[in-house]
């Protein structure tokens, strides 16, 4: 067999085909050392059919129609924004920063799945048998159907799952897997590419529903090829910030469902609990009579979610004014504060302004840009607005206030959680009023000066 000369970076294994003075995979200097290979057999060409029984060109009119019924994992939440439950044959990509809890709520899910379905595989590339067993004890979870293994080579856990046929698969993670045939090291692209589409030709040609684990980086976006992210069917992110209990989960692709759905959990000692009821969590610590602190309503998919926003006006001593913005897009409240100072006549061109969306969520809606306004106007002027009311809204670089969208979804939500009145666009009062409201009193503005002027 014929031979091949090739670098290898002796620190971290990377591989070049010529000499270079820095490795490009760790940066180290001087590290790449001459090792003669033998040449490997090209790797047979694998079938990417994305339907296995299309073998041949079918008319559309031709093709079934029939819905197969979904994987239910027994978690309300995870079914909802997967869509209603795992299709057969799909593939979830689930990314978040460490901690956030992705192997919990996989095993979780896992082990309701086996003792409903029946055998279930968990494949882990990162942590021993026994790691996994220490928090399934922890999470009180103990199934004869849920079986485990440590394996990080691709061709291996196909094998095994060849031969366990489970009825849903966990890979944690997909970085960690590894193909034989290609020369490079775990967690390269050419790697987590290759083993994707292994693992994906296994479901779409076995049915079997696969949840592959992703390591993300310190931009937050998913380690690895962008074209990961296009191959899977579903990706699923985890949000929140690790000092906080709550977790939330939003699909940024879903083949089989909406991507505006949104699951809400929370970190108990016994593994991630579903919230029922997400609005009373987020405001369950509110203290009311605060300036700057105001409620909005957000439609996360079909639900519903009040939140409070807080403001903070202070003088600013250090030169430039500070703009400080957590869990809402910081170009908006920039925006915002151009109109505030432009339409509703307050100057803060020299004050420092912070800004904060309570329990870690990202809000990214214009209906609370109303809201938004009228926490950083309140907590200027010192005047609280009345804690039983709800702001609605989005404003323009005019000052106007313009419709938003599900109106009477989101005063139905404020009316069962005890709010009094709702501050919405003028233009959709008349009609929410004649509509019904649950009891709420809405009343109707056009612009940012005038729902001050109520408000504060």
């Amino acid at each position: 067999m014929k031979t091949r000369t090739e670098f290898v970076c002796t620190d971290c294994g990377a591989v070049s085909a010529r000499w270079l003075g820095r490795c490009r995979e760790c940066g180290a200097w001087n590290t790449l050392e001459e090792r003669a290979q033998p040449a490997r057999a090209a790797p047979e060409r694998r079938s990417r059919a994305v339907d296995p029984d299309s073998n041949a060109p079918v008319r559309l009119a031709d093709v079934s129609t029939t819905q197969q019924a979904r994987l239910q994992t027994g978690i309300a939440e995870l079914d909802r924004v997967l869509g209603g439950g795992l299709v057969r044959g799909s593939v979830a990509l689930l990314g978040g920063e460490p901690g956030m809890g992705k192997s919990t709520l996989l095993l979780q899910a896992l082990a309701s799945i086996g003792a409903s379905a029946g055998k279930v595989l968990y494949v882990t590339g990162e942590e021993s048998a026994r790691q996994i067993r220490l928090r399934a004890d922890r999470l009180g979870i103990g199934s004869d159907d849920l079986l485990l293994l440590c394996e990080s080579e691709t061709e291996s856990i196909l094998a095994h799952l060849r031969e366990t046929q489970p009825r849903a698969v966990v890979i944690d993670s997909i970085q960690t897997a590894s193909v034989e045939t290609v020369r490079s090291a775990p967690g390269s692209v050419a790697q987590i590419r290759e083993s994707a589409a292994a693992f994906i030709a296994f479901a779409k040609s076995s049915e079997t529903p696969v949840f592959l684990v992703g390591h993300v980086t310190k931009e937050g976006t998913i380690a690895g090829p962008r074209v990961l992210e296009h191959m899977v069917d579903t990706v699923l992110m985890f949000e929140g910030d690790l000092h906080h209990a709550y977790r939330l989960i939003r699909a940024t692709k879903n083949r089989f469902g909406s991507t505006n759905e949104l699951a809400v959990f929370e970190m108990t000692e016994r593994g991630l609990a579903e919230v029922a009821n997400p609005s009373a969590l987020f405001l369950s610590q509110r203290t009311a009579g605060v300036s700057g602190s105001v409620v909005v309503c957000a439609m996360e998919g079909s639900r519903p979610l009040l939140l409070e926003l807080q403001a903070l006006v202070a003088p600013a001593r250090y030169g430039a004014p500070m703009r400080v913005s957590t869990g809402f897009d910081r170009s908006r409240v920039a925006m915002l504060l151009a109109v505030l100072e432009k339409r509703g006549g307050i100057a803060l061109q020299n004050a420092d302004v912070f800004v904060n969306v309570t329990g870690g969520v990202e809000l990214d809606e214009p209906a609370a840009d109303l809201g938004m306004v009228a926490a950083i106007a309140s907590n200027y002027r010192d005047a609280p607005v009345s804690p039983k009311t709800v702001l609605l809204g989005e404003v323009g670089l005019a000052g106007e206030v313009r419709a938003v969208s599900r109106l009477p979804q989101r005063l139905a939500e404020a009316a069962k959680l005890g709010f009094e009145r709702a501050v919405v666009p003028k233009s959709q009062a008349a009609k929410s009023a004649s509509d019904g409201s649950g009891g709420i009193q809405v009343v109707g503005v056009d612009t940012v000066g005038q729902a001050l002027g109520i408000l504060i």
